[in-house]
């Protein structure tokens, strides 16, 4: 695997490539790589003639410092994780690589703001979905025409990059399944950072997803009614401090809870336990246990 801490390079490899008549995939991420990054890497590497893994702990992106300042870096178990996937070439950078002359109030400012930056995460994490919009711009500029691979844990997130990658053309947006722990658990960097009774109690968001689900299945199509259910399975953890539990029609995306029956539904749950926040989500109707 080849590795360039150079963006301008990376994008000159990937120009080769794709004048090689090859298809590029593509997976954004930030380090700290897990089971879950690398199903995205090993999508790709069965989809696509090249795959290509950027990593970079964006800034811009993290509305509280100490969780920048936290965030696992692991960069050399990174690269030999990404090798034994298959992956092709990795690169990063530095921020001026990606926004040279700007100061980093500067770099997420947007002419055409996401829909998806409503409510949510954007109501509890101000200016992070506008973050996460400015880098991956640069990142899909860096790279160009591709197969991108997101995944669904985050996933107003990918509504926001889906948005941003029908306005700018070339990439075909892929959300793939969370992966999770036997336990339910959603795989995160974060998780790391959970001590053992910590970790145990972090299950309770499944649990919240699951109970959403079942009433799901037996018909309940009232938003409300079903975000109940994920606070009340929530807040039998005294040391869990919910942000939201929250129903969204994922194909038309309010930021506020819809007042009419859902066909489609998407339940979303963050919550902070002790330092770590944590989020999950599921669209209802596809867990089975």
């Amino acid at each position: 695997m080849e590795f360039l801490n150079s963006p301008s390079k990376a994008h000159d490899k990937c120009t080769e490539v794709r004048k090689n008549r090859m298809t590029i995939g593509y997976v954004p991420t930030m380090g700290a790589l897990h089971d879950g990054h690398l199903s995205l890497v090993e999508r790709s590497v069965d989809e696509n003639d090249f795959t290509v893994v950027s990593i970079f702990v964006n800034p811009l992106q993290f509305n509280r410092p100490e969780d920048l300042e936290t965030y696992p870096v692991s960069i050399n178990s990174d690269k030999k994780l990404l090798e034994a996937a298959g992956c092709d070439m990795a690169y990063s950078g530095e921020f001026a690589d990606f926004f040279p002359g700007l100061a980093m109030e500067d770099a997420i400012k947007t002419e055409l703001p996401c829909k998806a930056i409503l409510g949510l995460e954007a109501a509890h994490r101000p200016g992070h979905l506008e973050g996460v919009q400015a880098i991956v711009q640069k990142l899909f500029e860096v790279v160009g025409d591709c197969r991108a691979y997101f995944g669904e844990k985050d996933f107003q997130q990918t509504l926001v990059v889906k948005e941003l990658a029908a306005r700018i053309g070339g990439v075909d947006v892929i959300v793939c399944p969370t992966i999770r722990e036997k336990d339910g658990l959603a795989m995160s960097s974060r998780n790391t950072r959970l001590n053992t009774g910590q970790r145990d109690t972090a299950t309770t968001l499944y649990r919240a997803l699951f109970a959403a689900n079942q009433l799901w299945t037996t018909g309940v199509r009232d938003a409300k009614t079903l975000e109940l259910i994920m606070r009340n399975e929530i807040m039998k953890e005294a040391d869990l401090q919910l942000e939201y539990a929250a129903i969204r029609d994922p194909f038309n995306w309010t930021a506020e809870t819809p007042t009419s029956p859902v066909d489609q539904a998407q339940a979303l749950i963050a919550a902070n336990l002790g330092t770590v926040r944590l989020i999950d989500n599921c669209r209802l109707g596809t867990l089975t246990s």
